[in-house]
């Protein structure tokens, strides 16, 4: 019966976190963002993100987005620092048309860095990106 159940691959939609000011508190923060670079909108699109070590846990923070446009992107979250130090998940599910697609994007303990930093897709901005 398992063999019957088709997977659909996710290809096109990303997990980035950036490094970017914010002038409202005139501070450096760390954000993360979903990215659609795929040619079609995504529909109901759930976020659950969490942090975990061998020894601790965060909490669990959802995020829904009821459309999220063909090429563009939208924030998750703000990421305190301290959590680098974590195995930060982001499980993201959606719908492509009537097929619903679902992928785990993990950011292992401190790659989430300076140093890591990248060009991230559709956002002229640098960041660390996992596909």
């Amino acid at each position: 019966m398992r063999k019957d159940i088709e997977v659909p691959k996710v290809e096109g939609v990303y997990v980035a976190v950036v490094n970017e000011y914010n002038d409202v508190y005139k501070t450096q923060d760390w954000n993360a963002y979903i990215i659609n670079d795929k040619e079609v909108d995504l529909d109901m699109v759930l976020i659950v993100t969490s942090g975990y070590s061998e020894n601790k846990t965060t909490s669990v923070f959802r995020k829904k987005l009821d459309k999220l446009p063909k090429k563009s992107y939208a924030k998750i979250e703000l990421i305190q620092e301290d959590l680098f130090a974590l195995n930060n998940t982001f499980k993201v599910s959606f719908f492509e048309g009537n097929t619903m697609f679902d992928k785990t994007y993990l950011f292992r303990k401190n790659t989430i860095n300076l140093k890591a930093l990248q060009s991230i897709p559709l956002m002229d901005v640098k960041g660390v990106l996992v596909k």
